[in-house]
């Protein structure tokens, strides 16, 4: 399961629409590790004012690198993620999660074309 949802969202979720601040806090505190390197990376590149921020750190667990997966994989979770911090994410391989300044159009293109996948690639990350 993605998200633990608590039964008043769960509630609201059934009566109509779920603002995305109870949902990020249904995203924040389900997927904590997720959360904080997004988090972490979105800061980063406001304070550096570079183009992007990105993480090449592999998760110390599966556990972390299920809720990874889990939080980009998901339209939702990653549509409510950017609004709130206000980039664009983009992701490689199992763990390289980027944050771009939504006008830095070029440097997102670059980031998502398969030749950076390709250049990406590691023979350890083959199975993550």
């Amino acid at each position: 399961m993605s998200l633990t949802v608590p039964n008043d969202l769960l509630d609201q979720a059934k009566t109509g629409e779920v603002d995305d601040a109870a949902f990020l806090a249904c995203v924040r505190d389900s997927l904590p590790y997720a959360w904080s390197l997004i988090s972490g990376l979105a800061e980063q590149r406001a304070e550096t004012g570079a183009a992007f921020a990105d993480n090449q750190v592999p998760p110390s667990s599966e556990e972390e690198r299920g809720q990874l997966l889990r939080c980009l994989a998901s339209d939702a979770m990653r549509g409510a993620l950017e609004r709130h911090f206000g980039v664009r994410l983009a992701f490689q391989n199992c763990h390289r999660v980027a944050v771009f300044d939504p006008a830095a159009t070029r440097a997102l293109a670059d980031f998502v074309t398969p030749r950076a996948q390709i250049l990406n690639q590691e023979p350890e990350l083959v199975d993550c």
